[in-house]
């Protein structure tokens, strides 16, 4: 038996001898393709990009879940067909005309061309990050991102499809142009003003957006009482809002890490760990200090502060990252959350229905991130800055009141008293996200 084993042995290493004297190019490895270091960079900026993307779009899940929680059971399917739907009319209007209209042609402008985005083709001779379409997706997330702040402020009393025709208005022009000011190399960019991941561009802007809208819209039924007293609604799900709340903090790391929009060089993954761990800390101490104060000012915490305050750190954070000492980090997103927790109940004194506090987070709290950029970059100025929070602001609310106020008077915006109360799963959907709890609904 030991010698027929040896014989087969013997039998088939000859067979391997002579396919390998037939064609020696088995007999050896193939040796890798050669890569370039300009193609290596490009590679690596290109994953960058596309992780970002794909976080900062799971944010829009974030989104859904953060509102769905905060509305009432009647609206929560409506609030996920807004979400699902924005984001879907954002990625199509940023190909039809947004990505050109805030890249093409800025020169230190205002805007770029009308026409829309086409696929690149790569060369050897193109390398440049900007080349492919792994950045027209990470900016198109961005820009829907912009969308998503709009959804829950308005919450609960709009109509969907003149809030969707708001969203492609928004998203195909108002944010392109504004957005292409300083990223787009616009004038703003030539004066020095600095906004790193967009507390101004994207959360300030769909922040003023939002709030003019609430202010057309006006609150819902039932929500001030005809002495000026504020009677709280409560959301349906708390789970659901806290497991929104953590999907927007892991998004987060994409939607600021990404913005360094490299990562070719060791310089470059430095820079990318150290934006993670500013935004993580940013986000901690927005939570922590808003739920201090909240013991303190109301003797209870409340989650739904805390879940805003983690929000508005990470809003403050945006604007600039990088040069903050984890100290410095702290510091500005603890301010966000102090923020969040004084403006929430002046909106309501203002009679101001913000049922998600999205203008409290985006707005407020992006502001306060991008004035703030001077005090860890020292290549920027306070005057600057503030030129640049200001007619940002002016243009998205000039923009804004107008469109809203063409859906108001030709379409309409808001739903009736009968179709608010009944929620507008029913009204406008026909469904409901909770059929089982519904009225005159069956155990079977």
């Amino acid at each position: 038996m030991d010698n027929l084993k040896k014989l087969w042995g013997l039998a088939i290493a000859a067979a391997l001898t002579s396919v390998m004297l037939v064609d020696p190019a088995l007999a050896q490895e193939e040796a890798p393709p050669s890569t370039s270091p300009e193609e290596a960079y490009f590679v690596f900026n290109t994953l960058l990009f596309l992780i970002g993307g794909f976080l900062v779009m799971w944010m829009a899940a974030g989104f859904a879940m953060l509102e769905a929680g905060l509305v009432r059971s009647k609206n929560v399917a409506m609030q996920c067909t807004k979400n699902i739907a924005l984001f879907s009319i954002a990625g199509l209007m940023y190909w039809l005309v947004g990505y050109n209209l805030m890249y093409d042609g800025v020169d230190g402008g205002y805007l770029g061309s009308f026409t829309w985005f086409a696929h690149p083709e790569h060369s050897a001779e193109d390398l440049t990050y900007a080349a492919g379409t792994s950045d027209w997706f990470f900016q198109m997330v961005f820009c829907a991102t912009t969308a998503s702040i709009v959804s829950g402020t308005v919450a609960e009393r709009i109509k969907l499809w003149p809030f969707l025709i708001f969203v492609a208005i928004l998203t195909g022009f108002i944010y392109p142009i504004q957005a292409a000011w300083q990223w787009g190399g616009g004038w703003l960019s030539e004066a020095g003003f600095s906004d790193f991941a967009g507390s101004t561009l994207v959360h300030s802007t769909g922040g003023w957006a939002a709030l003019v809208g609430a202010i057309i819209l006006g609150s819902r039924s039932g929500k001030y009482g005809p002495d000026g007293q504020i009677n709280a609604i409560p959301g349906s799900s708390l789970p659901l809002a806290t497991l929104g709340t953590f999907i927007l903090w892991l998004g987060w790391f994409g939607f600021n890490g990404g913005s360094q929009l490299a990562l070719g060089t060791l310089g470059d993954a430095s820079d990318v760990s150290r934006i993670f761990a500013n935004t993580n800390i940013a986000a901690a101490a927005g939570c922590v200090v808003a739920m201090v104060l909240t013991q303190v000012i109301y003797k209870k915490v409340d989650l739904t502060m805390a879940l805003n305050g983690a929000l508005a750190g990470l809003v403050s954070i945006t604007a600039e990252p990088l040069t903050p000492t984890f100290a410095s980090a702290a510091l500005i997103g603890g301010a966000g959350g102090i923020i969040v927790v004084l403006t929430v109940p002046l909106l309501d004194r203002l009679h101001i229905d913000d049922v998600v506090g999205a203008v409290p987070v985006h707005l407020f709290a992006g502001i306060w991130g991008t004035m703030a950029v001077p005090l860890t970059n020292g290549d920027t100025n306070f005057v600057t800055q503030f030129i640049g929070v200001a007619s940002i602001g002016a243009f998205v609310v000039v923009a804004s009141l107008a469109f809203w106020l063409i859906l108001r008077f030709t379409i309409g915006i808001r739903a009736s008293a009968e179709e608010e109360m009944e929620g507008l799963d029913r009204t406008e959907l026909g469904l409901e996200a909770y059929p089982e709890f519904g009225r005159g609904s069956q155990t079977i």
